[in-house]
């Protein structure tokens, strides 16, 4: 890439240059997770696809360029789950270079209630409602098992999550 110059303006007049900015040439992918939630369940998909095959996770995945982080999060549930969701809350944004083996991903985590469909299972995996207090932690893919915690925490007393927090 090109290297070019950007000027930044603070308050309409000053101005502050700065030389030769080089777009990076990794940057981290911006990825989607949703807590789909109805009473005291939750989904989960056993995962039948690397990386965690075999382990519990929620339903998400990549953000489409062009795409808001809140269609990509609707349109994941419905390709994993066959459900149509209504977000209600972000739990929080995790983005530990180390969530993901295969890249440095940053998700947003949701949580969402069901407005429609019928669960179903997908090429991820089986799609299957579980009691949020008997999830196995230690069967939990990527840093989902965090993200459990964070919203049992936050189903008590809400706030917004992150991944050092």
């Amino acid at each position: 890439m090109q290297p070019f110059k950007l000027y930044l303006v603070l308050h309409g007049s000053i101005s502050m240059k700065i030389k030769n900015w080089t777009e990076p040439e990794k940057s981290p992918k911006i990825a989607v997770d949703v807590l789909v939630v109805r009473k005291n369940k939750i989904v989960l998909l056993r995962r039948d696809i690397e990386p965690f095959r075999g382990s519990l996770d929620f339903p998400g995945g990549m953000v489409e360029y062009g795409e808001t982080v809140e269609n990509a999060a609707v349109r994941e549930v419905k390709e994993e789950t066959g459900l149509d969701i209504s977000l209600k809350n972000i739990l929080g944004v995790y983005s530990s270079p180390s969530r993901d083996p295969r890249f440095h991903a940053i998700t947003i985590a949701f949580v969402s209630g069901v407005k429609g469909g019928s669960l179903k299972s997908s090429f991820e995996g089986r799609a299957e409602w579980h009691d949020v207090d008997k999830i196995p932690m230690k069967e939990m893919g990527f840093d989902h098992a965090k993200i459990l915690r964070d919203y049992i925490k936050w189903k008590r007393k809400k706030g917004t999550y992150w991944s050092t927090k």
